[in-house]
This record gives structure tokens, sequence and C-alpha cells, in this order.
């Protein structure tokens, strides 16, 4: 591993010294030997005046495949597509395959798409106008129309013949997508199933009728679920009158689950990109403080109920020493609720039979850790403060605000769900704010009412 490091290092140094000496054979003969992906990695190191000269060290296409490559952070494809000469970056994007060009021109204003899209090749152009009228984060959004379909009626031999054609251009050729004369998907054949068949063959005979597709306006989200359940490699996307739009490649799935993944973590810690630290400690701030903001007034409330049960806590002041305890347990055990409840949701399983049942373990869970919980904290305090009331109602008051604490961290997520609001957003500072406030009702509650015992 370090001798590859090495390498590597060594190779970076050896390219960055052919563009500062503007040798372009000396960077172009170690560069393109590279992965595109070990491309991309290089590029996204280097400043502005270095990208420039590889923008001149290489065509369009080069630069199309390093660009399809790129995994930066979403603002840098407009810093990247500014510094190009237009029509080189519209050659490029050209190049590109039509879904992967669309998420680059996603980022860009509407009237820089329309400058590219004017310049640009006619038929890349249409391609790649058909893809951006659909709606962000849906299959539509993320497909490719780079795929080779056959009709219904015909021989193996001419379908081999399409097949050698249009392969250089398509995004896969594993499956050959059959469709009829108004281009309604009616089968799937594998590339094996016409490697081994007689030439003569109708696809007829061969194609397998019980075809598997997304819509067009399905989430990436769901698509992404489907084909990790069914282990497709690829999947057609079609319209509601099953005409073919498109086929979904697992690398851009791949691409969706990371994005998803991203998201997900991001709103489950309360902030608005995790992937953001990287940007300044400006940029990082402005990105959390909305949430932090909520979370502060959120904050102001569980302060306010504390100070609504300041009569009982000037009565009995050690009540105060086991607040942040209580409080804590109750977030901790919501937090751990609520990660089980989002895993649920997100791999499909969210079924009212199945809502229920887990909503009834989480209780469960809730009772039997809180009996144990609370049996030990009622003798520690009975032995740390020699006061078995004041034991007993700490340890009450675990129990209840830990069965309340994983029931609402099973439940709100759930909730959201049925409201089509992401439950990622039901994150841990959320349901812990919550729990807060919860467990110190229940405990503060429940010292008023028994206030004469603990005199």
């Amino acid at each position: 591993m370090s001798d590859e490091r090495e390498k590597v290092e060594l190779e970076e140094e050896v390219l960055i010294a052919a563009l500062i000496n503007k040798d372009i054979d000396a960077f172009r003969s170690i560069f393109l030997e590279q992965h595109p992906y070990d491309q991309a990695k290089f590029f996204v190191k280097l400043e502005q005046d270095a990208r420039t000269s590889i923008y001149h060290f290489l065509s369009s296409e080069e630069m199309a495949t390093l660009f399809e490559n790129i995994e930066d952070e979403d603002d840098q494809y407009v810093t990247y597509m500014s510094e190009m000469d237009p029509t080189f970056a519209a050659d490029m994007l050209a190049h590109m395959y039509a879904d992967d060009a669309v998420d680059v021109l996603n980022e860009l204003e509407k009237d820089q798409v329309a400058s590219f899209l004017t310049i640009m090749d006619d038929d890349a152009a249409e391609e790649i106008r058909e893809l951006l009228h659909y709606e962000e984060y849906t299959a539509g959004s993320i497909m490719t129309t780079e795929y080779i379909s056959i009709h219904a009626h015909q021989t193996v031999r001419s379908a081999m013949q399409i097949l050698k054609k249009e392969a250089p251009n398509a995004e896969t050729i594993y499956y050959v997508y059959v469709i009829d004369e108004s281009k309604k998907l009616v089968g799937v054949v594998s590339l094996r199933d016409l490697i081994i068949s007689n030439d003569d063959t109708m696809i007829t005979e061969i194609m397998n009728e019980r075809v598997y597709s997304v819509s067009v306006a399905e989430d990436q989200e769901e698509v992404a679920r489907k084909m990790k359940d069914y282990n497709f490699l690829a999947v057609p996307v079609v319209d509601f009158q099953e005409h073919l739009l498109g086929i979904i490649t697992v690398d851009d799935i791949v691409d969706v689950i990371d994005e998803e993944a991203s998201d997900d973590y991001s709103k489950f810690a309360a902030i608005s990109d995790v992937d953001s630290s990287d940007r300044g400690s400006f940029s990082a701030a402005k990105k959390r403080l909305p949430w932090l903001i909520i979370l502060l007034f959120l904050g102001m409330m569980t302060a306010s109920l504390i100070g609504r049960f300041e009569e009982t806590l000037d009565q009995v002041a050690i009540l105060a020493v086991f607040i942040p305890l209580i409080a804590g347990m109750a977030g901790n055990t919501g937090t751990q609720a609520l990660a089980v409840a989002i895993r649920r949701i997100a791999i499909g399983d969210s079924a009212d039979e199945s809502k229920w049942k887990m909503i009834a373990t989480e209780a469960g869970t809730g009772l039997i850790t809180g009996t144990i919980c609370g049996v030990v904290v009622t003798f520690v305090v009975f032995f740390w403060h020699n006061n078995f009331i004041l034991g007993l109602l700490v340890g009450i008051s675990i129990l209840a605000t830990l069965i309340v604490a994983t029931i609402a961290g099973a439940f709100i997520p759930l909730i959201m769900h049925r409201l089509k609001v992401d439950p990622a957003v039901a994150s841990g500072p959320f349901i812990t704010t919550i729990n807060d406030i919860l467990s110190i009702l229940i405990y503060l509650g429940m010292a008023t009412m028994f206030m004469k015992y603990l005199l």
C-alpha cells in the first residue's frame, strides 16, 4: 500500500511539473494511462491556473470522461464550467452520457444552460433537454437515454447488428430492451441469450416478457431500494403508458445511495450538509445556524418548563441534581428508538401491522430497560443520600421516562413518514430535546405530586 501511494505521489509531482512547464506530451503520456477516477481526483486538487492548462491539454471527449468521474461538491461544477471556453465546455457536455451532463447543468443558472444547449450539437442538446424536464430526485432525472432497444419481430442476427453498431455509445449492453411499433416496452433479452441463440431465432422466442420497470416519476430512493432488492444491473424507465424512456444503471444507483445516505445523516445530525467540513468555518456555521436556532428555542422551552417547578425545587433542592441524569437517559433511549424506526422505514418495512408491532416492541424494550435502570438508580440514590423516597422517585421517573422516550422515538418518524415528510428530519437533536421536555415534565410533575413524602 505504501509503495502504491508513493507511486501515485510521484506521478502527481511529474504531472504538476509538466503542467508548469507546459509540456503537453509528457503530461498526456502519463495522465491518459490513469483510470478516469484517478484523473478526476488529481484534477479537483489543482488550482485554477493548472486546471486551465488541462483544458488545453485534453480534448473535449477526454475531458468528458474525466468530468463523469468527479465526486466533488456540486457548486464546484459552476467554477469548472466558468473556467472553460464555452464552445469547449458545450462540446464536452455533448460527449458525456446524457444523465451525467444533466447533473452538471442542473447546478448552473438557467441562462448558462440555455447558452450551452444552443452551442451544442443538436442531437445531443435535444437528448439533454428531454432529461432536464424531469423533476430532480426522480427516476427521470437520473436515467440515461443511451440504451439499446430492438423490435420484437426481428431475428437474433439483425439484433446483433444493431448491438454492434450502438454498443460504443450505450451505457450498458448487458440488457437489450424489446419494444413494439409504438415504443412500448414488451420484453428484455440478455446479452448472454443473444450470444448463445441461433442467428435465425426470432427475438420473441428468447425474450423475457416479465420485465420489471419503474415509473419516470418514481422517487430515486425507491428506485435504489428496488434495484438492491432484485440485484439489477439496470432497470428500464417507462411512462404511464409503458413507453420506454430510458434506463437507470447500477453506477447511478450507487451515487443515489451515497447521496441519500449523506442527506439522511445530515438531517439526523441536524446540519444542512454533512460534507461541508472543508468549506471553511463561516460557510459551515451559516448552514448549521438555522438548525441551532430552532434547537435553541426548543431548549428555552425546556428552561421555561423547569421554571414552572421553581417552588418544588426550592423546597427540595436535591431534585435538581438528577435532572441531567433523567433527561440524558430519555434522550439516549429516544435516539436509539429513532434509529430503529428510520431504518425500518428506509428498508420499506412500513406496513401498518409492522408499524404497530415495532411500536409495541419499542414500548416493551422501554419497559424492560426502564425497570432495570429504575431499580439500579433507586438503590444508588438511597445509599448515596440515605433517602429511599427520593431514590424511588428518581427510579420511577426513569422507568416512565424510558417508556415514553422509546415510544416517542419510534412514533414520531412514523407520523412524519405518513405526512410525506422525510423522517430523518426527526433527527437526534430534535428527539433529544423533545424527550428532555417530556422527561422533566414527568420527573418534576411526580416530585410535585409526592412533595409531602419528600419533605
